[in-house]
């Protein structure tokens, strides 16, 4: 127990670090190669914040357990918004601005609901992972077309151009995304091997290894950037960093259990579960669609949140 307990944290540490290394690595090289801010805010940073959903997710499905890569996606969806979320807002009022975040979480929902129409039947199948890949590979393309050809001004593109790195040389830069690449994969797997170790210690099901102990580690990096973002005023950023990872992981990180061990999926996973991540993504959307002209996630949306995420918790591992 005690070697599992080291192997998780381990892991989860690596994890985190070679995650933020890769996207410093990624982001300054971009730059450097002269792209426009708002390209790899949408991009680079976006799928780098989920680096470790997608390298665990590909981890457990090489390993067999397609039910634990399929639960971290569900479970980092729900531990985004719930957790992530309910902590920044806690802290004050996060203000939305950006008209690109306003058609990103329609997309969101949209992404949601058609990823639970492939999983309702308990099945994934290798031509539902192409489609879903194909769908991001689409949704990026016309995000990527849009901010590059939008003229008019985006707090979003401001605050991604400020977090992006500037004056790293080339070759720092490289080797960052190097080790990056490297050690995401290495720490992915010690923190899968870890948190299944202790899991499988207390009788937990594959499924909610990843929903649980596995979402939770993941979406570390979010809860960070969230807090950070916030505390510079940086409020667009932070709830982009949330709706670009839910995205990213919904079609792209979804995709590959399917691709890479396609069956039977646990059929919480494709009831309860996607009903939570449903719920959740629509709580998110009607917090700030529908708040007025504030457009603003309110210390109160927080805290009920955070005591989704709570309630949701408790329930998975009591149930």
């Amino acid at each position: 127990m005690l070697f599992n307990i080291f192997l998780l944290i381990a892991g989860l540490g690596a994890l985190v670090w070679s995650a933020d290394k890769f996207v410093y690595g990624a982001a300054a090289f971009a730059r450097n190669l002269g792209l426009p801010p708002m390209l790899i805010g949408l991009t680079i940073v976006a799928m780098g914040s989920s680096a470790p959903e997608m390298f665990v997710a590909a981890t457990a499905s090489m390993d067999g357990m397609t039910d634990t890569a399929i639960g971290n996606v569900l479970g980092s969806n729900v531990a985004n918004i719930t957790l992530i979320l309910g902590i920044t807002a806690l802290m004050g009022a996060i203000a939305v601005r950006s008209q690109t975040l306003l058609r990103e979480i329609p997309m969101m929902l949209a992404a949601t609901a058609i990823a639970g129409y492939f999983l309702h039947d308990g099945f994934l199948t290798r031509m539902e992972g192409v489609m879903l890949m194909g769908l991001f590979f689409i949704l990026m393309g016309y995000l990527i077309w849009h901010g590059l050809t939008n003229k008019n001004p985006d707090p979003l593109a401001d605050e991604a151009d400020e977090e992006i790195p500037t004056g790293v040389p080339t070759r720092k830069a490289v080797l960052w995304l190097v080790v990056g690449i490297v050690l995401l994969p290495l720490s992915a797997d010690w923190m899968v091997q870890g948190a299944v170790g202790i899991a499988k210690a207390y009788h937990l099901s594959d499924l909610v290894i990843g929903l649980t102990i596995i979402a939770i580690g993941t979406s570390l990096p979010e809860l960070a950037a969230c807090v950070a973002g916030v505390l510079k005023k940086e409020d667009d950023l932070a709830i982009g960093n949330i709706v670009g990872s839910n995205l990213f992981n919904i079609l792209a990180v979804l995709a590959l259990p399917a691709l890479i061990a396609p069956g039977e999926v646990d059929a919480s996973a494709s009831t309860r579960d996607f009903y939570m991540v449903m719920a959740t993504s629509s709580a998110l959307a009607v917090f700030i669609l529908l708040s007025g002209r504030a457009r603003a996630l309110k210390p109160w949306h927080g805290g009920v949140l955070l005591f989704t995420f709570i309630a949701y918790q408790l329930f998975l591992f009591l149930a």
